[in-house]
């Protein structure tokens, strides 16, 4: 049961001291299928704040790495960012759980329709994705975070293949597509760069053709720039390229295989899809990848694609992938 704007209000009262509400409205979409309950506090000085409160086990994991992340971006590191991010301002428990505050970052969250060439907002992203990789690796190492080299993310992409491929689900086409871009040591020749780990569209914040804020900081970590791309893929093709030509213009650098690497972590959206699937014994979410993943075999054979990586060969247009991942609501295993 869904926990009202009031409770959660009062909640954050005990969570921050001295804090005045006086309103508060449900937060996000409401949707009983959510991973939590978010009320919009107002102060009476007119600062306002956001609750949110995990549903499940799952969301409260995420909520609390998300945490530790938003601690190691230190004011220095915030300063470096042309946007917003949330700061934490307290925390009370509340049942087997708790609740934490955040200062609302203003904005409304980025739709893929609104990613058109003439928006301004291609550009936006790319240089906001950049300002992110820009940032220094030393704050995230500190913190204990992650940091993957170029053979430690092949090497994690080759236990997923496996792991999907272990499901005995997985095309035998695709098996053999992404094995032999995981094998291709050229392409996974790359300088790590700090990343966000879980951009999609709605990861950012927008207001009049700027990105006003970025949300979502559970996977922060040292790795691969490309998995922060994949998700600009699916937009239409001039403003992909756009929002990409920006990112390679802010970075001042080239990696030219940046863009199969992104095709790469797109296309296996599918098998965290099928392993998520699996691991919550969802025939739905099991029949849905396994759809997906025949039709992107399809398209692979239709339009005559080979293989992803440092040959002369296009991978296939991710568009194709975007609109099969677009069909359904996916949450990554």
């Amino acid at each position: 049961m869904a926990r009202s704007h009031l409770t959660l209000a009062a909640l954050a009262t005990a969570a921050v001291a001295g804090l005045d509400v006086t309103s508060a409205a449900p937060h996000g979409s409401g949707s009983p299928d959510g991973d939590y309950d978010s009320a919009l506090l107002t102060g009476r000085d007119g600062h306002r704040w956001v609750v949110r409160v995990p549903r499940h086990q799952r969301a409260e994991a995420r909520q609390s790495a998300d945490l530790v992340a938003l601690r190691a971006l230190s004011a220095g590191v915030r300063g470096r960012l042309s946007f917003d991010v949330p700061a934490y301002k307290g925390q009370a428990p509340l049942g087997r759980t708790r609740g934490i505050v955040y200062d609302l970052v203003p904005g409304e969250h980025l739709r893929p329709s609104q990613l058109t060439p003439g928006s301004g907002l291609p550009t936006a992203v790319g240089a906001a994705v950049a300002a992110v990789h820009g940032l220094p690796t030393s704050f995230v190492t500190d913190a204990g975070l992650p940091a993957r080299t170029p053979f430690e993310a092949m090497r994690s992409t080759a236990s997923l293949v496996d792991r999907a491929a272990s499901t005995r689900l997985l095309p035998a086409a695709l098996l053999e597509r992404w094995e032999a871009a995981i094998q291709d040591a050229a392409l996974w020749q790359f300088q790590p760069t700090v990343v966000n780990g879980s951009l999609t569209a709605s990861s950012f914040l927008v207001a009049d053709g700027t990105v006003t804020g970025v949300l979502g900081w559970h996977d922060l970590q040292v790795g691969d720039p490309a998995v922060d791309l994949a998700w600009l893929l699916g937009a239409p093709g001039p403003a992909a390229d756009q929002a990409l030509d920006a990112y390679a213009t802010a970075r001042g650098q080239s990696d030219h295989l940046l863009r199969h690497r992104a095709g790469l972590h797109r296309e296996l959206d599918l098998a965290r899809w099928l392993l998520h699937g699996t691991a919550t014994r969802s025939t739905r979410i099991v029949d849905d990848a396994v759809e997906m993943m025949t039709r992107l075999v399809e398209s692979l054979r239709d339009e005559g694609v080979g293989a992803i990586g440092s040959g002369d060969t296009a991978a296939l247009d991710i568009a194709d992938v975007e609109e099969l991942l677009s069909t359904t609501e996916r949450r990554h295993a």
